[in-house]
């Protein structure tokens, strides 16, 4: 036990200093008042949710993979893509830390300001529940599919900032990347494709992962895709520290 104990300790270590770092900047509080104001107005007036005369919120949890597309990459941008333009990438790599740590203690600090913003969202459904019948399970079924998108996006995004020169790289590669991961499945809505090829661009498409935890419902299938693509990003990400550490 001790020997998983440890390196997690190590990441949430490093985690824990760029998370004060992040929480004490001005962007943290930009990001998030445009995110509140974000998935307030898409429900309230795109929707219109107080016409729809239905007990139901997904209207609110469709504005998460829309939003992530630009709050994501703010958030991971300065991850990786910081390091290498202040050129001490190399000095973490000397220190005694294994890849794993590092790259665990970058998303740990980025999915959990992530986490943090999601949470602030929850006084909006609260406030709903007295005008319908909402059904308690669906809506923690609905949060728990956005900390999955939220954490395989953010894997992503970081993964990325690894490959960028600096925040402005990180944030456009990462921006462009989730906008055609997040509705690519749109193209099967809207294009008569052939049957194979919908489902292989379905099951690229996060954002399809994702309709099934926005009904309520767990599909271990989606389950399962958004840990292993979690897991994958984070992989070519220590793969990428590997290359900058002997090149």
């Amino acid at each position: 036990m001790n020997t998983v104990a440890r390196p997690l300790e190590r990441a949430l270590a490093l985690a824990r200093k760029e998370l004060y770092a992040y929480i004490n900047s001005p962007v943290f509080y930009g990001i998030a008042i445009f995110f509140l104001l974000f998935v307030s107005i898409w429900l309230f007036y795109f929707q219109r949710f107080f016409a729809l005369d239905s007990a139901t919120l997904r209207p609110f949890f469709a504005a998460f993979p829309l939003v992530f597309i630009i709050v994501i990459p703010v958030i991971t941008m300065k991850s990786w893509a910081e390091e290498r333009k202040l050129g001490s990438v190399e000095l973490l790599l000397t220190m005694p830390f294994s890849e794993w740590d590092l790259v665990m203690g970058k998303f740990f600090s980025s999915f959990i300001i992530l986490a943090i913003i999601i949470v602030l969202t929850i006084p909006m459904p609260l406030s709903l529940l007295p005008l319908g019948d909402f059904e308690a399970g669906v809506i923690i079924g609905e949060y728990a599919g956005v900390l999955l998108l939220g954490a395989s996006a953010t894997s992503l995004g970081v993964f990325l900032s690894s490959l960028a020169k600096n925040q402005a790289g990180a944030f456009l590669g990462s921006a462009v990347v989730l906008l055609i991961v997040m509705l690519i499945n749109q193209l099967t809505q809207t294009s008569n494709l052939p049957l194979w090829l919908a489902e292989g661009i379905n099951f690229l498409s996060l954002s399809f992962h994702f309709e099934t935890f926005s009904k309520g419902i767990i599909d271990t299938r989606d389950l399962a895709f958004f840990i292993l693509t979690t897991v994958l990003f984070l992989f070519l990400n220590t793969r990428v520290l590997l290359f900058r550490k002997w090149s």
